[in-house]
């Protein structure tokens, strides 16, 4: 059998490396004949029989472009009866064959945005860990304890395989298994299970643990500090297992139930008949404020995030009802939600209208419309590669099997793929990404800026229509234009937003920690021959009091305060130090909470109120 050992790497020659690949060379292998099987097992016809019907099977797939070595497993592993099987068999192993040696790579690089998401240094295909697998990649000679040749299965997972050569699993255990072999850790196999029911089929589990592992829609990664060795590989492998299984469930269970469909009070296309709200007074007070962060998050933080924004209840919406793209998120505000408009032109809905030339390769049993979440991170052309090769192996079918369509799936949706051409898929391009996020194009190119910058600015992004449609409602209110205090700015999202509602920015104080993303926003400000101010600083921690009072003593009173404090500590892909609004860059939420709080104070002291 075969333990896929999944670890992520760089890639010199693409944007990533490709955590697809694995290990799964053993002992066993180098025992297997490739010639006819000869041993008398019966009589002799039978033996006769089952040998021309193996060569017959082996020249089959050998023929088809596999290996001898991977053809002569496939068939040791499935029985010579079972084509599919083998073909899924060889599918599966064939794409991951000639994979280098990996390393884990623990270089990342801290850098602030909209959300003030994390990523690491290069866009490379990410998956999911466990603990145990870091702590085995880590050794010196990359093979666990009792391990030959790097091959390791945990305890549960020999316990099942050796069920099944018994022929006693039941059908929650075949489930397990099945997604063990996929390369899924049982602990979160087992989760799965819990939250899909005992009734879900392996797609349906599969989707789920790949949504778990990029966290779809706030794909955020970890600090430096969060991913050194000692820190993962502290205390037993038992007690490692136990935190991890309980860390897993803590996610899960803790995270709030969010409204379906995802529309807060209303979209476009879809509003609610009756909505009202009521506000406290302290609430009502100048300045407007607006407040973003994931949806998705460990209990209780929004409860709190609500509770230091005067109690007012988030507004939970998703992008897909403004683009072709996912993207949920909370928003706290004291705006007015009446008389909301949306900008014009519409955007694009769905993939074949942001992306018509896919329409001619778009194959029919490719179900999507909408892309998931943009990420900050990219697939490798490595994949991509592997992708064609597998469906050009089976080119001569009508539809590919089942289990071909299950595999690029899988990573179609994790990597947001497009088809470019026959049986070619690719990631999305940095001005496609500007599109679907509302920007305008070019708007993170040039300039010194590399192309792994933008990806990283635009994976961290407001989707600018969806906060458009929020703030719409400031161009009656303010027809003379606006004085904007934007916090953890990142490439301007509010900023774009306003601009393109038709209002008028007046003065725009900037916050924001990148020099990449701060140099963006500048150089829109001057290509959209902005007439007010833009003033911009580099730590929320170092706006204090004063600086406030001589700010709004020098320009007047805001009119705005927007922006989203970090994310790292709150995002379902953290799995280190996902501590909530105590974590450590998620507890940038409480400066917003405090330079809010001051603005107010001051703009009543100065009567702008």
């Amino acid at each position: 059998m075969i333990l896929m050992f999944l670890v992520p790497i760089q890639d010199e020659n693409v944007s990533g490396g490709d955590v697809s690949d694995v290990d799964w060379t053993t002992d066993d292998e180098s025992e297997i004949n490739l010639n006819p099987v000869t041993t008398i097992v019966g009589n002799e016809e039978a033996c006769s029989s089952r040998s021309a019907s193996r060569s017959k099977m082996f020249d089959h797939f050998v023929g088809m472009g596999f290996s001898d070595k991977l053809v002569s497993k496939a068939i040791e592993e499935n029985g010579e009866e079972d084509s599919d099987s083998i073909l899924n068999w060889l599918l599966t192993f064939s794409s991951l064959e000639d994979s280098p040696p990996q390393q884990l790579s623990t270089n990342f690089d801290p850098c602030s945005s909209d959300y003030n998401e994390i990523f690491p240094n290069d866009l490379s295909d990410m998956d999911s860990w466990s603990d145990d697998e870091i702590e085995d990649c880590l050794k010196p000679n990359g093979a666990p304890n009792g391990a030959a040749n790097g091959v390791y299965r945990s305890e549960k997972h020999k316990m099942l395989l050796s069920l099944a050569a018994s022929g006693s699993l039941t059908e929650r255990e075949e489930k397990l298994l099945s997604l063990a072999d996929m390369g899924y850790p049982l602990e979160e196999a087992e989760i799965a299970l819990e939250r899909c029911g005992p009734k879900a089929l392996i797609g349906e589990l599969s989707d789920f643990l790949c949504a778990a592992q990029m966290a779809r829609e706030e794909d955020c990664y970890l600090p430096d500090d969060d991913l050194k060795p000692k820190h993962l590989l502290s205390g037993s492998s038992k007690s490692k297992k136990r935190k991890f299984l309980e860390m897993k469930k803590n996610v899960i269970e803790e995270s709030i139930r969010l409204p379906n469909p995802m529309i807060g009070y209303g979209v476009p296309s879809m509003q609610l008949e009756r909505v009202h709200r009521s506000l406290r007074d302290d609430a009502r007070a100048p300045p407007y404020f607006y407040y973003e962060n994931v949806a998705l998050t460990p209990k209780g933080v929004w409860d709190t995030i609500s509770r230091f924004l005067y109690d007012i209840e988030p507004e939970f919406v998703d992008s897909k009802f403004f683009s072709a793209c996912a993207r949920k998120r909370g928003y706290v505000h004291n705006l007015p939600i009446e008389n909301r408009f949306p900008l014009i032109p519409l955007p694009p809905l769905t993939i074949q209208q942001a992306f018509p030339l896919s329409k001619r390769w778009w194959p029919r049993w490719d179900p999507r419309d909408k892309l998931n979440c943009i990420q900050t991170a990219i697939a490798s052309a490595k994949l991509t590669e592997r992708i064609r090769s597998a469906l050009e192996r089976v080119e001569s079918e009508a539809d590919p099997p089942e289990s071909v369509q299950r595999y690029v799936m899988e990573q179609c949706r994790k990597w947001n793929l497009v088809w470019v051409g026959r049986n070619k898929v690719a990631p999305l391009e940095p001005d496609e990404v500007e599109m679907l996020l509302g920007f305008p194009k070019n708007h993170t190119r040039g300039g010194g800026i590399s192309r792994t910058d933008r990806y990283k600015s635009l994976g961290n992004s407001f989707q600018v229509d969806t906060v458009a449609y929020h703030l719409s409602v400031l161009k009656d209110i303010y027809p003379n234009g606006v004085n904007v205090l934007s916090l953890f700015s990142g490439i301007g999202g509010a900023e774009v937003a306003l601009h393109r509602l038709g209002i008028k920015l007046k003065n725009v104080v900037s916050i924001e920690k990148s020099k990449v993303n701060r140099d963006i926003v500048r150089s829109w400000w001057e290509q959209t021959n902005q007439t007010g101010m833009l003033i911009d600083f580099d730590d929320v921690q170092q706006f204090d009091d004063t600086r406030i009072e001589q700010i709004i003593g020098s320009i007047g009173g805001f009119d705005l305060v927007v922006g989203g404090s970090p994310c790292n500590n709150l995002a379902g892909s953290n799995r280190v130090s996902r501590d909530g609004l105590e974590g450590k860059e998620s507890s940038l939420f409480y400066d917003y909470f405090r330079i809010l709080g001051s603005v107010k104070s001051v703009m009543r002291n100065n009567r702008f109120a």
